[in-house]
């Protein structure tokens, strides 16, 4: 097999993979990349030979690189140690990132909080949602000033653009998870 034909169907591989994995219809991608559905078909057919500004529209609509969609295939799950995330230490709390790769517009953080510790959030850009589950122990947020209390199970969701703590009144360790959507900037 030549290189160009080894690079189209690695090309085609990786575009129905990536469209596949967000669920979404060629007619689907093809509208949010702003190409021609029957463009797209032959991007994944492996017939195409793309310009360059379809390839961008491509990337941009899958949210990847261009890079991404022409690397050679990779295993379909990669494992991260534990240490491999980061962590921050604000206030008395361990915060570790849960997403090893960036989802444009979420956060997603797990929060432990040692018996008595605290942490003060910072607000968020305004219309942000923030959702906090209680894993284990027991939380306490205030939000603008009024205290919500959140046990094992428990899911508080707030406007994050307001300005909020976290508090384990607990005498256990308190486990927590935060996923914020933050507001889309026009």
């Amino acid at each position: 097999m030549d290189q160009d034909a080894e690079l189209a169907g690695r090309l085609a591989k990786n575009i129905k993979q990536l469209r596949e994995a967000r669920g979404l219809t060629q007619q689907q991608l093809a509208k949010l990349a702003g190409v021609p559905r029957a463009t797209w078909a032959h991007l994944e057919s492996g017939a195409a030979n793309p310009t360059l500004g379809v390839l961008h529209r491509a990337a941009a609509a899958l949210q990847v690189s261009i890079e991404e969609m022409l690397s050679a295939p990779r295993a379909t799950c990669q494992l991260y140690a534990r240490d491999a995330l980061p962590t921050r230490s604000p206030g008395q709390a361990l915060v570790r990132k849960l997403l090893p790769d960036p989802i444009p517009g979420m956060e997603m953080d797990r929060i432990a909080i040692p018996p008595g510790g605290r942490m003060t959030g910072v607000p968020h850009t305004p219309g942000t949602r923030e959702y906090l589950t209680c894993e284990s122990g027991e939380l306490q947020l205030v939000v603008s000033g009024e205290r919500f209390k959140l046990g094992s199970g428990d899911v508080a969701v707030f406007r994050g653009d307001q300005r909020h703590s976290y508090h384990n009144p607990g005498k256990q360790p308190a486990v927590g998870y935060s996923v914020v959507v933050l507001a889309r900037v026009l």
